[in-house]
């Protein structure tokens, strides 16, 4: 009721103050000080020139104190704590916020609704979105105002405080958020993207740390698109706030559907039957012609947009099998890569399962490579528990660059790993050097015995090919078989390809 006081004055506070120091007082100013000389003369005239001003400060109209500040370190607008309350608040609970969890949200794009409706109407979505989370939390649970539409969260911490059930809380908070808002008889939907952090995850978690930690979680989620959830996890970029022209000139190309899977062919060395394509990311730019992925796939990681890059792939790879399929051409499966930054979205299970289910595409059919150093160091609950869902869901996970990382055997089977890829450092030579054949027998042995499958990478040679089929390699991909390709001449190489097949020798293994 305080709250709903507090701005109730707020509003009669900025009526009184555009009825008398708008810009309509300028034409009016005048023929008020011409009446008041006309009844009253010079001295009633040296009155109202002292007087006027005089009350209209007193009252705090002529400043915008009456809108930006609240009592007691608190929001006027929203009645909510600001920050320097909420840290102190903190600070006196739990053990300096090793008891507590935060969370963060921001409204997408306040900015371009402030420009739209006019900052009055602004001020009350701002209202309607703190009553909503203090509507969602617990009582004894802080809502704080940190800046014009982002709001901190501080959750008591509890035993079953724990990753999963902050995820189910940014989801209700953002659905809370997500209802129409009512806006002068006009309905209007808003987003929020979240960040949250748990204090398992800071090396000192006092109050500031674990507000910190959570906006920059909050920032990396903002990255990824409109109403995105992160963790926080321990290195996570901070933004920077500059502009890089490489980053915007790589968006734009996303934004225009330049950047695009070109798909790879893998075959099997028993048969020479096609058992797959690897999606890999090209970028066929208008002017420059093909821009090299290691140009600028690195620019995409700095950016933060590992996670759009992501989605664009998938989608055009799932779209790709749908179109196979029609057509009667047998490509079993199709690869795509996952990223860290992928990996760290809570949401990535959900969005997967949804595409697939939204393509009537069997999980079984995709695959998701994932790199040897993500998984040896998945000390992230938040990567381990996506794996692991991915997994148990049906979608075959590749071990990618398998041998250049530190993937213990422990990890293979916790992560459920149906094939790994062995590096193209291990493939190169095969066919000449007895070192490296020993080296990729031995991998092929701990395979065996773990009952995963294997597919060497970077093969660019009929020897390399052949070695690799003699020691017992099941699948093999790299130049010698096909270079990555759009997905309109793909239909030609199968045609070609199974051509081949009839005339192609047989590769004995080695005993």
């Amino acid at each position: 009721m305080a709250d709903r006081m507090t701005g109730r004055l707020a509003r009669l506070r900025g009526t009184l103050r555009a009825a008398l120091v708008g810009p309509q007082l300028a034409a009016f100013v005048p023929a008020l000080a011409l009446g008041v000389y006309w009844y009253g003369g010079e001295g009633l005239l040296l009155f109202f020139a002292l007087v006027f001003p005089a009350v209209l400060a007193l009252t705090g109209l002529l400043t915008d104190g009456g809108r930006r500040r609240g009592p007691a370190g608190r929001d006027p607008v929203t009645g909510l704590p600001g920050r320097d309350a909420t840290l102190r608040a903190m600070d006196r609970t739990g053990e300096g916020g090793a008891g507590l969890a935060c969370v963060v949200l921001e409204i997408d794009d306040l900015a371009s609704l402030r420009t739209r409706y006019g900052q009055d109407s602004v001020e009350r979505i701002l209202r309607q979105t703190a009553d909503r989370l203090r509507g969602t939390v617990r009582t004894h649970d802080l809502v704080a105002s940190l800046a014009p539409g982002r709001f901190a969260l501080v959750i008591d911490k509890t035993a079953r405080v724990d990753l999963e059930v902050m995820v189910q809380l940014c989801a209700r908070l953002q659905a809370a958020l997500g209802a129409p808002l009512s806006l002068d008889q006009a309905r209007l939907l808003i987003t929020a993207c979240a960040g949250f952090a748990l204090p398992g995850r800071l090396a000192d978690p006092n109050g500031a740390a674990l507000l910190a930690a959570a906006e920059a979680a909050l920032d990396e989620a903002q990255h990824c698109g409109p109403g995105a959830v992160r963790a926080y996890t321990a290195g996570m970029r901070l933004a920077t706030g500059t502009a890089d022209p490489a980053a915007v000139e790589v968006m734009r190309a996303l934004d225009e559907g330049q950047i695009l899977p070109w798909f790879q062919p893998q075959i099997s060395t028993d048969t020479g039957a096609l058992t797959g394509f690897e999606a890999l990311a090209r970028w066929n730019h208008p002017e420059k012609g093909f821009v090299q992925p290691g140009a600028f796939l690195p620019v995409i990681a700095r950016a933060g947009a590992g996670e759009r890059l992501g989605e664009v792939i998938l989608f055009k790879s799932l779209t790709a099998l749908r179109e196979w399929d029609k057509a009667g051409l047998d490509v079993p499966r199709v690869a795509v890569n996952l990223s860290a930054e992928e990996l760290r979205n809570p949401r990535l299970y959900d969005k997967i399962r949804w595409e697939l289910d939204r393509f009537d595409i069997d999980p079984g059919r995709l695959i998701l490579e994932i790199l040897e150093d993500v998984v040896a160091t998945a000390g992230d609950d938040t990567a381990t528990r996506t794996i692991a869902a991915l997994s148990r869901l049906g979608c075959r996970i590749d071990l990618d660059d398998f041998g250049t990382g530190h993937a213990s055997i422990t990890n293979i089977r916790r992560f459920g790993v149906h094939r790994i890829k062995i590096d193209r450092s291990f493939v190169t030579r095969v066919d000449s050097d007895r070192d490296q054949q020993s080296m990729i027998a031995a991998i092929l042995t701990m395979a065996e015995r773990l009952g995963v499958e294997t597919l060497a990478e970077g093969v660019e040679s009929v020897g390399e090919h052949t070695m690799l089929a003699q020691l017992g390699c099941g699948h093999v991909q790299g130049y010698s078989i096909a270079k990555p390709m759009p997905f309109e001449e793909t239909a030609a190489w199968i045609a070609a390809h199974c051509a081949r097949l009839a005339t192609l020798p047989s590769l004995a293994r080695r005993a």
